[in-house]
């Protein structure tokens, strides 16, 4: 089988975070099995994206530019994909654990008929084959596995790994074409709306949430006085977001997003399991609850037993002190 493959998404020319941190994994494993680490960069006008990832240590970009790559639609990247990887034979595929990565693994899996392991928050090479480590039972156990044949699909946790860092190194992509006319594809992009002034809960470093003992939609407002200080995202738990409190999009947990912050600040969380299955991997937990038996203090690193609108100003004010904000 051939190389080490990194699907690099991008937008407006820009490679995400997420590909970052793929290309960092895929230069690991390709170093361990001594293979090449090569990049997928689709899109339209992206020898941008192709020189950033050559920049970052990949060895050969495979390069698409065409329209009906513009945008992302898993209906003309995912017969691509196959089509490349069903003539090229790679070992392993890297995908960043975000909304794109997850639809794409599943498709081409489909396509190939290969096995995905979701969600590794380590990768090693062991024995010719790339060993997975990935959180199961909510997080409360790790799990060593690996696809025994066949093309392995592996998507990333965000944030469990490093970025990628600038090589110096340059090079020349090889152009492959797009595999699917636009009247073949029934998913037709609009537009976009997007939210101004907010950090995104996947790649934030620092995340501030608040549960259930905000007791309404007011009471975020000094959980979002602390994460405004901290140029924090915010986040909520599920009981929050199901009384209406606040967005969906908010949500971490189980059903909600699943991120891996620096520092993770729970305000008037209680800690149920499936709370924790999304945010247990952060670096520091910090709890913040008037019940000294939430489930929360056993998984954090520190715990303030008290009312969160007096703890969280007081944290507020004293941040705004030694940092500003």
């Amino acid at each position: 089988m051939s190389g080490i493959w990194v699907f690099i998404e991008n937008k407006n020319g820009e490679m995400s975070a997420a590909s970052q941190e793929a290309i960092y994994a895929g230069r690991r494993i390709a170093d361990e099995m001594d293979r090449e680490l090569v990049a997928l960069v689709f899109g339209e006008n992206v020898s941008g994206v192709a020189d950033a990832a050559f920049d970052l240590s990949v060895n050969t970009v495979l390069a698409a530019d065409d329209p009906t790559l513009a945008n992302f639609r898993v209906e003309a990247f995912g017969p691509l994909v196959a089509k490349l990887a069903q003539e090229r034979n790679p070992a392993v595929i890297l995908m960043g654990g975000s909304t794109r990565g997850h639809d794409l693994a599943a498709w081409v899996a489909a396509d190939l008929d290969a096995g995905v392991v979701p969600d590794a928050i380590d990768v090693k090479a062991v024995d010719g084959t790339v060993r997975v480590t990935r959180p199961v039972y909510a997080g409360k156990l790790l799990a060593d596995v690996h696809v025994t044949e066949g093309t392995q699909i592996i998507t990333l946790r965000s944030r469990a790994f490093p970025k990628a860092i600038s090589t110096g190194a340059s090079g020349t992509p090889e152009w492959v074409d797009a595999v699917v006319a636009e009247e073949d594809i029934p998913t037709k992009i609009m537009g976009f709306e997007s939210t101004e002034g907010t950090v995104s809960l996947t790649d934030a470093s620092i995340i501030v949430s608040g549960g259930r003992g905000v007791a309404g939609p007011e009471g975020f407002e000094p959980v979002q006085a602390l994460a405004d200080v901290l140029g924090a995202a915010l986040g909520a738990s599920r009981a929050a977001v199901d009384a209406g409190w606040i967005p969906y999009e908010h949500q971490v947990g189980q059903t909600g997003k699943t991120v891996s912050p620096d520092l993770y600040i729970a305000c008037g969380i209680s800690g149920a399991i499936q709370h924790q299955a999304g945010m247990r991997t952060s670096k520091v937990i910090v709890a913040i609850n008037k019940d000294p038996d939430a489930p929360i203090f056993k998984l954090a690193r520190y715990g303030i037993v008290g009312d969160l609108f007096k703890v969280c100003p007081a944290l507020t004010a004293e941040f705004q002190k030694r940092i500003g904000g």
